[in-house]
């Protein structure tokens, strides 16, 4: 058990390490349980596309409310005690959601409001969350530790989580969320046994401040400002797409709710072949054409899937997407975590994820509206035609913002999950939804 425990966090990265990295794999198979459950209990109360891409839209609508507040919050409270306050309430909320679907109470307001205050406790926690890892591992060692952290992504929220919470739901519609609320019971005990440093007294909080000053490096930057925003305009046209996913695969490729679970796992596969071939790929293409190539892929993905009717080939088609997505997260987020100070770490990481979620809230209200007016594959469709315009639009800029520093390049040794707190996709709070 010993050697099992090296192999997977090895000693030096340290006790508190280890118990972090647990309630990350812990919380993700959670998370990962309800990535399927979640769309498939929304479709079961209604079939009207504008009402699903609701959903999503509710679900990501309080990072644009509070993202940029989450970060302040991050960089001037105590972090540990901002992620257990947001576990326990994550509970409460699994817990009202059981009670209603136990009690036959449940509805569509109902979900949309569980939804919204899923939303609200993610930008808290998961903000603050992404700050941890590189509190307790030294710098020579990020690459190995965020590398244990993005496995846990990809195996447990991934390729494990949604099989089974599809497979739970079809049982009964509370189960998953029972063993989500496990879960998150069991990540918030082992984030307690974390000891973070003690951290310097802390500047009297600015709320206003802070946040411009953190919206003001960003856009200092090139490099980071420029990805910022192709991740804002593409998360548009994403959002679109996916808002409507759930009847996607129902309508359009005949899936059951167990296959509409075969979807996440299918980008999680790709997820891994991506991410074991990074370091081949990155030593021998240049990082600009690598984030050309994936934003073709992004492109055509959304034109194959408007046009299939076969669910075989469009798992195909979500193996290749996922491949794409966390190389493409890897290569943008370890561009911007390496020209970020430490200091900056939350309110910087908060203007990003706002921007970055708020592309996928605006996508999100079109998908739906576009769904209902001309048909379920018409979101893939303006999908395609947007991304296409906005690849065109930034194709060059591509190229030299992955080489403006040069560095980069050189950095081969530092493995694929490079990334403060191992999140890969860099599209979401979650990867899988982007």
């Amino acid at each position: 058990m010993s050697r099992l425990a090296d192999l997977v966090a090895p000693a030096r990265l340290g006790r508190d390490f280890r118990w972090l990295l647990a309630s990350s794999w812990v919380t993700n198979l959670g998370d990962g349980i309800t990535l399927a459950a979640g769309p498939l209990l929304v479709a079961s109360q209604t079939r009207n596309p504008l009402a699903v891409a609701m959903a999503a839209f509710l679900q990501r609508l309080p990072w644009l409310l509070f993202g940029l507040y989450a970060g302040v919050v991050a960089d001037r409270r105590s972090r540990r005690a901002i992620v257990i306050a947001t576990g326990l309430a994550r509970v409460v909320i699994l817990l009202l959601l059981i009670a209603s679907i136990l009690t036959r109470r449940v509805d569509t307001a109902v979900v949309l409001a569980a939804l919204f205050l899923f939303g609200v406790n993610e930008a808290f926690g998961d903000t603050t969350t992404a700050t941890l890892l590189p509190m307790l591992v030294g710098k020579r060692d990020l690459g190995m530790a965020n590398s244990r952290a993005l496995t846990g992504v990809v195996v447990w929220n991934q390729l494990a989580g949604p099989p089974v919470g599809a497979a739970l739901f079809a049982a009964g519609r509370a189960l998953p969320f029972v063993s989500e609320t496990v879960c998150v019971l069991a990540g918030v005990l082992a984030i307690s046994r974390v000891r973070l440093p003690v951290p310097g007294p802390a500047a009297p909080a600015r709320v206003r401040e802070d946040i411009r000053e953190g919206w003001r490096w960003l856009w200092a930057h090139p490099a980071v400002r420029t990805l910022a925003i192709t991740i804002f305009t593409f998360n548009v046209t994403f959002g679109a797409a996916w808002s409507v996913l759930v009847l996607y695969a129902r309508e359009r490729l005949g899936m059951s709710a167990l296959g509409f679970g075969l979807i996440t796992t299918a980008m999680a596969v790709g997820g891994l072949l991506g991410t074991a071939s990074y370091g081949w790929l990155e030593r021998r293409v240049r990082l600009g054409v690598i984030m050309r190539g994936g934003l073709i892929i992004e492109t055509l993905t959304h034109l194959a899937l408007a046009l299939t009717r076969w669910a075989w080939f469009a798992l195909i088609v979500f193996v290749i997407f996922g491949a794409h997505a966390f190389i493409w997260g890897t290569t943008s987020t370890s561009v911007r975590q390496r020209a970020v100070p430490a200091e900056f770490q939350g309110r910087v990481g908060s203007v990003y994820l706002t921007g970055m979620v708020g592309g996928i809230v605006i996508g999100s209200a079109i998908g739906g509206a576009v769904a209902s007016a001309w048909g379920i594959t018409a979101p893939f469709w303006f999908a395609f035609a947007g991304s296409a315009i906005i690849l065109a639009l930034i194709w060059r800029s591509l190229l030299h913002i992955a080489h403006s520093d040069e560095s980069l390049r050189a950095d081969v040794s530092i493995p694929a999950a490079d990334a403060a707190g191992g999140v890969p996709a860099d599209r979401g709070p979650n990867p899988a939804a982007r």
